[in-house]
């Protein structure tokens, strides 16, 4: 490897764990303010202290309507599925949402949001897979 290298088993070491700006999907296509989420700010999304997730369709497309408790906004995040080698997968049955965050150890892996009608967490995907982006603004 040649970025976010934290073993020199794996290639030239930089010990780095969240993207750079010019790696950051959100940011090259939006540039300006808008970048990926951090892990940290998924895992505050996904708190009950914070928000409330209620499972519906939009447009005929299902997923969670994600509402914070402070302000009253809401986003709405569709279960879009993930893409690995060639096929689409999950689409209409889970979410997968990139974050910003490479994982330290295990060098294939990026967190990401993951969820289904049931269950709402934070895991570790290979980098190779296609997933959404949900893009944030910086304040």
């Amino acid at each position: 490897q040649t970025k976010y290298c934290v073993d020199s088993g794996y290639g030239r070491v930089d010990n780095k764990t969240m993207l750079d700006l010019f790696d950051d999907a959100a940011y090259v296509n939006w540039g300006g303010e808008w970048r990926m989420p951090t892990k940290e700010e998924y895992d505050e999304l996904r708190n009950p202290s914070y928000t409330n997730w209620i499972w519906t369709s939009k447009n005929g497309v299902k997923g969670y309507k994600v509402t914070s408790k402070t302000n009253g906004n809401s986003i709405f995040l569709p279960v879009a599925g993930i893409l690995g080698s060639l096929d689409l997968s999950f689409a209409g049955t889970r979410g997968y949402y990139w974050s910003s965050y490479a994982h330290a150890i295990y060098l294939d892996d990026t967190s990401c949001l993951d969820f289904n009608s049931s269950n709402v967490d934070v895991k570790w995907y290979f980098r190779y897979f296609g997933m959404p982006v949900r893009p944030v603004k910086n304040k």
